[in-house]
């Protein structure tokens, strides 16, 4: 996957996608494998905004059963099997325990009535994943005694047992994005990252494509396409003013959505967990009530989330106050007391921007938005562009089909049927995943334990075997620093990284769930140097970025300043 500008000037496609998230990522994946010719930007790096700040929870639907939502539940448990089978080196079952309180809603006997109709109505949950370590079991409660044996710190005034099911987890959603990317690019996408659109190529009232502005070299360029699809996430917005040349800025409120990363308190499986803790924030919420908590273990962590805090500003200006990560904190304090949280604690700050519906004016939360969208323009006079605003990682497959078939109807073409449902993803052919482990296993030697060759499979499934070979016995005096230099080489001449930030955050999990060692940063950008001639001034300028990213993002810098920690 090279850039390659001059192409992208030269042709003609027929979409461009603007926007290199999981949406944007998946649209030219679909696009692409279905005949059409795709070009896609991205003005940053590709996930490097919301699409990175993933729960990491692949969700078949089970709190949709609340609202009778059948709908939404079938889209997820099907695109929960999907995900398993195309991509199985990235997406892995996860077991979740849910604590039960007294015999009403939360109670044991509804959530064993909850899960039935859940398994009941996923029973194709399995079918056609070969891959039978990734199969979704039935669902089951479990006793007093034995929800407290798992999970001994939590509350056991009312409880009567727990919850216990299986969906699906993301071992690297930066990765799952690049994939899809790399298979879209393979059959002839044309995708760069870090190029902007500065503003669209008209024709009266039709838009034919896009200025754009190369970040890297600072060229300039047209890029036409016979329909232009945002999918900018929280940037569609300004698109649209850059279009009609007003602006909306601060009419919109977005969800802003946090995850925390803290030390590993829970094994094994996902919990959730309820907290009654009552809190108040800067905008006056005086009682946020019970929220639901997800807590699952990723990495050597603990990952906890989602808040949601509504938010009026620019994407561009984004981030999380110390006294936002305090009402966090004192969630998990009140949701599972045992852990005995500070801000101190916290080793990682992920968070993004999503739609929403406003803020509450009963509670004064904002409430994200439930389902994507997708906006014809035509119907506001400009033809030739769709916007795209998506709401669910686990489902952005499906709604880049459901476009696709849309694109189609607008250029009056016809489309081979969609087969990205089951056609793997790039480093995703792999049929028995526990065979596939176990074979790869004869490459453990003294140097390269388990756990290394497990992350290297769950990173990049059949590719390993490319970073295994990069590596040069001779020069580099541990195997372990000669995979990270092999990933960082690869990186650069195969995924597009222009940046460290790009290696350390994306393209290899050194760094996504907290500060890596200097040491390992040194290594990645005299590598990068290597690879890409920096000079002094240009590594030192990259390692500064990675050092702010972390060290200047830290709790209790400054009130309002963005966090993402970097304890160690």
């Amino acid at each position: 996957m090279q850039r390659n500008l001059e192409k992208l000037a030269d042709a003609s496609y027929d979409i461009l996608i603007v926007g290199g998230g999981i949406y944007g990522a998946c649209m030219a994946w679909e696009a692409a494998s279905r005949g059409l010719s795709v070009a896609l930007i991205e003005k940053s790096d590709f996930g490097s905004s919301t699409s990175a700040n993933s729960l990491k929870i692949i969700h078949g639907g089970l709190r949709y059963l609340q609202h009778a939502d059948f709908k939404r539940m079938r889209e997820s448990i099907r695109e929960r099997k999907n995900l398993l089978r195309i991509a199985p080196h990235l997406i892995h079952p996860l077991k979740i325990l849910v604590p039960t309180y007294g015999h009403g809603l939360k109670g044991r006997e509804a959530m064993s009535v909850a899960l039935w109709l859940n398994d009941l109505i996923s029973c194709d949950r399995n079918w056609s994943i070969l891959n039978t370590s990734h199969h979704i079991p039935a669902g089951n409660v479990l006793s007093k005694s034995e929800c407290l044996k798992r999970l001994p710190g939590i509350d056991s005034e009312g409880l009567t047992g727990g919850a216990f099911f299986t969906d699906a987890q993301v071992y690297n959603s930066e990765r799952l994005t690049l994939a899809f990317l790399r298979s879209a690019n393979d059959i002839g996408a044309q995708v760069a990252n870090y190029v902007k659109l500065t503003h669209f190529l008209r024709d009266g009232n039709r838009v034919i494509g896009a200025t754009v502005l190369d970040e890297v070299s600072g060229q300039t360029l047209d890029i036409r396409a016979k329909l232009v699809v945002n999918t900018t996430g929280p940037w569609i917005h300004e698109l649209h003013d850059l279009l009609s040349g007003e602006s909306t800025r601060g009419e919109v409120v977005l969800a802003k959505a946090v995850n925390l990363i803290i030390p590993k308190f829970i094994e094994h499986y996902a919990v959730g967990l309820s907290s009654s803790n009552q809190t108040s924030d800067q905008d006056a919420v005086l009682d946020k009530g019970s929220r639901f908590l997800f807590a699952a273990p990723w990495r050597q962590t603990s990952m906890v989330g989602t808040w949601y805090f509504p938010f009026r500003q620019s994407p561009d200006a984004l981030n999380v106050s110390d006294a936002e990560l305090q009402t966090c904190i004192d969630d998990i304090n009140a949701a599972y007391p045992a852990v005995e949280l500070s801000l101190n604690d916290i080793e990682y700050v992920h968070y993004g921007l999503l739609p929403s519906t406003g803020v509450s004016p009963k509670t004064g939360e904002v409430q994200p938005a439930k389902h994507y969208q997708v906006i014809d323009h035509r119907k506001h006079g400009v033809s030739g562009l769709l916007t795209v605003s998506g709401v669910k990682y686990t489902t952005a497959r499906d709604v880049a089909e459901k476009v696709t078939n849309q694109v189609a109807d607008i250029l009056q073409c016809s489309l081979a049927p969609s087969k990205t449902h089951q056609t793997p993803i790039c480093g995703g052919n792999i049929q028995d995943f526990d065979g596939f482990l176990q074979t790869a296993s004869y490459h453990l030697t003294e140097d390269l334990p388990l756990s290394d060759l497990r992350s290297l499979i769950y990173n990049y499934g059949v590719e390993y075997k490319a970073i295994l070979k990069g590596v040069d016995r001779h020069t580099d005096q541990l195997f372990s620093q000669g995979v990270l230099v092999s990933q960082v080489r690869y990186a650069v001449r195969k995924e597009m990284a222009i940046h460290l930030k790009d290696v350390v955050l994306r393209r290899t999990d050194i760094g996504s769930a907290g500060k890596p060692k200097d040491s390992d940063i040194d290594l990645c950008a005299h590598t990068m140097t290597e690879e890409l001639g920096w000079n002094s001034e240009r590594r030192q300028s990259e390692l500064q970025q990675v050092q702010d990213f972390y060290t200047e993002r830290l709790p209790h810098s400054s009130e309002n300043v963005a966090t993402i920690a970097g304890r160690k």
